[in-house]
C-alpha cells in the first residue's frame, strides 16, 4: 500500500513545472564574403529562426560588418583582411541588408547582401543529439 502511494506521489512531481513547449528551429549556418566591390551571403533566402553567418573579409582594408532590418541593427568589427567574423542572431520575417563599411576612402561603395527571410521554420524538436 505505502508503494502505491510512493508511485502515485513520484508521477506527480514536476507535472505543473514541466512545459512541453516546441523547440524553437536548429539554427542555420550562413557563409560570407567581403569583396572590393559587393558582400555576398548564402544562401540568401530562408524561413526565419536563428542563423549563424560566417563572413570573411577578402579585401586588402579592415571592415566593420553590419546586419540590419527590421528592428535589428548589429555591428560587428573591424574584421581585418583575410580574417572572419560570425554573427548569431534570430531573424524575424522580412529583408536584411549585409553591409561592409570602412574608415578608409574607397573608389566606390561596397555593394550589400540582401536577405529575405520568410515564414517561420519548422521547430527543432523532432532532431536528435542537438545541445
Amino acid at each position: 500500500m505505502l508503494a502505491v502511494f510512493v508511485a502515485t506521489g513520484l508521477a506527480a512531481c514536476g507535472d505543473e513545472d514541466f512545459k512541453n513547449d516546441p523547440r524553437p528551429p536548429v539554427a542555420i549556418d550562413l557563409t560570407g564574403v567581403v569583396q572590393s566591390d559587393r558582400v555576398t551571403v548564402s544562401p540568401a533566402s530562408f524561413g526565419a529562426g536563428p542563423v549563424s553567418i560566417t563572413i570573411a573579409n577578402q579585401t586588402d582594408d579592415p571592415h566593420t560588418i553590419t546586419l540590419s532590418g527590421g528592428s535589428l541593427d548589429t555591428t560587428v568589427g573591424p574584421v581585418a583582411p583575410t580574417d572572419t567574423t560570425t554573427i548569431r542572431r534570430t531573424l524575424e520575417r522580412g529583408e536584411y541588408e549585409v553591409r561592409a563599411g570602412s574608415e578608409a576612402a574607397v573608389p566606390r561603395e561596397i555593394k550589400p547582401a540582401t536577405l529575405t527571410v520568410g515564414a517561420e521554420r519548422k521547430s527543432g524538436s523532432e532532431d536528435l543529439q542537438l545541445p
